[in-house]
């Protein structure tokens, strides 16, 4: 922490015992630490001398610390009667600020808000270059239900069973089906996708089939169809609940012998492809309401993927919107430093019902109409940021309270003595709060442990 007064350092060292402090009294020394840790997370006290009484050391250290580390979550300090110059920090790329006197319980949560954000866009970095199941499958996420969707994907690309996709329009259903074919056997052969709803009924049996030169008017030469197209690779079919259903009969006779033949053709050709399908519909509601075959749908649904909605995936909307963000700066030659405070509030706010198309295309419009270099709630088309719900303190401190309980379930691998004695509390009590939490009783989380305490070190 960037702190002049001696006393000060010593309360901060013990408020915030469980993280590695680097202390600096002023700001060469700061930025020296910056230069040589490039730390999570830095605090600093506006008030610096020369002028104590003012802000410009402190504005000055928090814009160097920016140019040196843009990553790094700085947390302003100052008196009352300069909030003025928090508000200032923060505008110009500071994460936080809080007031003295310091109430321990703020700055506690704040500072483990800034370490969540820091490891989670760190995971990003990693994920978008490195992580192999990112690497493998193009698909980013760190939250439980999407580690939960990436092995069941890399798991499943293994064999040659026919899979159905599910999800709402937008999750990502062909992206996945992409995935599991480079993550197959299949990789050397073609990958096919067909977006059944977008072809006419008259046309799509053509489209998949082929057909002969004359088969219908206008057939004026051979064409190959998709299955074909597909042989010795993946074929994928968008939204098969549109299918009609005279062309569902052909479908389920192909899934059956992998025997296809063109449309006006007689000779038989053998095709092996795998075969993934996918929809945002309920199938079972269509077979209810003789819509959809239900052999057809037993074929289809040999193993099932679920994709979860971009609502339900916490803190993965970061992840995604800082991918993006980086994406299209590369693009357009621009570059950001990322989303102000306000502005990811907002994403996290939004419900997504176009989920990841919806959130690439506000991500991508504000990387083209922002004006500076940090991404506001206004050029991602929220409107006012001031309209943005904030959560309660209550709120906060339960989600702290939840995460704390995901992280020793995970650690102890479901041992509850063990995750009680991690949490500082008794078993009984770890029991109450894994009910009041809704939580299953020896489950196993799914969440990634947190950083080393070696890397959440808090310089001047």
């Amino acid at each position: 922490m960037l702190e002049d007064d001696e006393g000060m350092r010593s309360q901060y060292s013990w408020l915030l015992s469980d993280y590695r402090i680097l202390p600096a009294g002023d700001r060469a020394e700061a930025k020296a630490i910056v230069q040589s840790e490039h730390p999570a997370i830095a605090i600093v006290d506006l008030g610096l001398p020369p002028d104590a009484d003012g802000a410009t050391e402190g504005l000055a250290a928090v814009s160097e610390i920016l140019e040196m580390a843009a990553d790094t979550k700085i947390i302003v300090v100052t008196g009352n009667e300069h909030a003025e110059n928090a508000h200032k920090a923060v505008a110009s790329g500071a994460y936080d600020f809080f007031q003295k006197p310091i109430d321990p319980e703020v700055l506690k949560l704040i500072v483990a808000r800034a370490a969540k954000l820091y490891a989670l866009e760190r995971e990003n970095r990693a994920l978008a270059t490195s992580n192999l199941q990112a690497t493998k499958s193009g698909i980013l996420g760190s939250s439980p239900v999407m580690q939960k969707t990436l092995r069941d994907v890399e798991r499943v690309a293994k064999s040659e069973a026919t899979v159905l996709v599910t999800g709402e329009s937008g999750t990502g259903k062909e992206l996945v089906a992409s995935a599991m074919h480079h993550m197959s056997s299949r990789v050397t052969g073609p990958f096919v996708a067909i977006n059944c709803a977008a072809i006419p009924d008259t046309l799509l049996e053509a489209e998949l089939f082929g057909h002969e030169k004359g088969a219908f008017t206008g057939a004026i030469r051979q064409t190959i169809g998709k299955i074909e197209q597909a042989n010795g690779g993946t074929l994928f079919l968008d939204e098969i609940g549109d299918i009609p259903l005279t062309t569902q009969v052909k479908l389920l006779r192909f899934l059956e012998d992998r025997i296809i033949e063109r449309v006006g053709g007689r000779k038989s050709i053998q095709i092996d492809a795998r075969i993934v399908t996918a929809t945002n519909q309920d199938l079972g509601k269509l077979i209810s309401e003789s819509r959809f075959r239900e052999d057809l749908f037993y074929r289809i649904n040999e193993v099932s993927i679920k994709l979860p909605a971009l609502r339900d995936r916490g803190d993965d909307i970061l992840l995604l919107a800082n991918f993006f963000l980086r994406k299209y700066a590369k693009d357009m030659g621009r570059s950001f430093r990322g989303f102000s405070k306000e502005a990811g509030s907002a994403l996290l706010q939004h419900q997504w019902r176009g989920n990841v198309r919806e959130l690439e295309n506000r991500v991508k419009r504000a990387a083209i109409m922002s004006e500076g270099t940090l991404v506001t709630a206004t050029d991602l088309d929220f409107g006012n940021a001031q309209e943005v719900p904030v959560p309660t303190l209550r709120e906060v401190r339960r989600q702290a309270e939840r995460g704390a309980l995901d992280q020793a379930l995970a650690r102890s691998e479901g041992n509850l003595s063990k995750a009680a004695s991690l949490l500082g509390i008794s078993r009984p009590t770890l029991y109450e709060l894994l009910e009041e939490h809704a939580l299953d009783l020896g489950r196993k989380s799914t969440i990634s442990p947190l950083p080393k305490r070696s890397q959440k070190g808090i310089p001047g």
